[in-house]
């Protein structure tokens, strides 16, 4: 049997220097793939489509993420009435200061795109090799395919097209994907529905998720570091809604007016009559156990609280 080839590391290619490392800078790398993901009505749709005014005009993306390289962008949008798609794209590109009439986003109107139908996916490679598009957009996963998404030998060969359609045609590809119902406490990636080949394939992937009235970004990257809980709003403007990314200064004079998690839990304990267990801490502050945990060693060793084998109770 022939043994395979190999090069040595020092004569692999070196990376051009003029190739820019971003496609929108620290949100979304050259030509990546990655998931969008979220639980539904976290404003998903309204952040792809964000993307995609970006890279279609050059602007910032959030108007705070500069977008380095521009060009067409190839939106499928499964979900939405082709009129809802126009007033989300006019209230984005409104806010990003765009002229909509010039806006380069060419949206794919066929009915149905199923991914794991050959003749389908070499429909949309002729369209991507038409168009040359800097960013897919495709909304949602879930729209795309009859398989079963918790099969990862089912999942693998969809992200291995949309994988080769990156390396062949040099485009991004944003996924539009949801998260699994009850997993509000879990890392991002490992909430999101189906297989784990989902959070691997991703070189840059982006989750939304809501505390409370408020929404987070969180923001990972296989070669550059992440960002984590980023607050957006979703904002009304003259036209039509489109996230933004609220300032650090109105962000910390609201946080000044909410109770702290030490405060949380200082309050829980003195409402209640009896010793409570960490579990039944975590459930009524609504924070992760590991948070309780921390807060809880710090009270104790501030000789705030006691802990008894029934559990924790605040010192008079």
């Amino acid at each position: 049997m022939t043994p395979l080839p190999t090069i040595r590391a020092a004569c692999l290619n070196a990376p051009q220097a003029s190739e820019p490392a971003w496609l929108i800078e620290g949100l979304w790398s050259a030509q990546a793939v990655g998931i969008i993901g979220g639980q539904p009505k976290c404003g998903k749709s309204f952040l792809a489509l964000d993307l995609a005014v970006a890279v279609a005009s050059g602007t910032p993306c959030l108007r705070r993420f500069p977008t380095h390289q521009s060009g067409t962008v190839l939106l499928f949008a499964a979900e939405d009435a082709p009129h809802v798609v126009r007033q989300r794209l006019e209230g984005i590109a409104a806010a990003a200061g765009v002229n909509f009439q010039s806006l380069d986003v060419e949206v794919i109107t066929v009915p149905t795109l199923r991914l794991d139908r050959l003749e389908h996916q070499q429909a949309l490679q002729e369209t991507v090799v038409r168009l040359k598009p800097k960013l897919l957009v495709l909304d949602p996963f879930v729209r795309l395919h009859a398989i079963d998404e918790n099969v990862a030998g089912e999942v693998a060969p969809l992200l291995a097209y949309l994988r080769t359609l990156q390396r062949l045609h040099q485009t991004a590809v944003a996924l539009v994907h949801h998260a699994r119902k009850g997993a509000a406490n879990e890392r991002g990636g490992q909430a999101l529905r189906g297989s784990s080949e989902l959070h691997a394939w991703g070189d840059s992937n982006l989750y939304l998720r809501r505390s409370g009235p408020h929404l987070f970004l969180t923001i990972e990257h296989r070669a550059a570091p992440g960002t984590d809980r980023l607050e957006l709003a979703l904002s009304t403007g003259s036209q039509a809604l489109a996230l933004e990314v609220l300032d650090d200064q109105i962000v910390g004079q609201r946080d000044q007016s909410q109770p702290s998690p030490q405060q949380r839990i200082e309050e829980i304990l003195a409402t209640s009559t009896k010793p409570i267990t960490q579990r039944q801490l975590r459930q009524a502050a609504r924070m992760r156990a590991s948070h309780v945990a921390e807060v809880l060693a710090q009270l104790i060793a501030n000789g705030r609280v006691n802990r008894s084998a029934d559990g924790y109770r605040l010192n008079p």
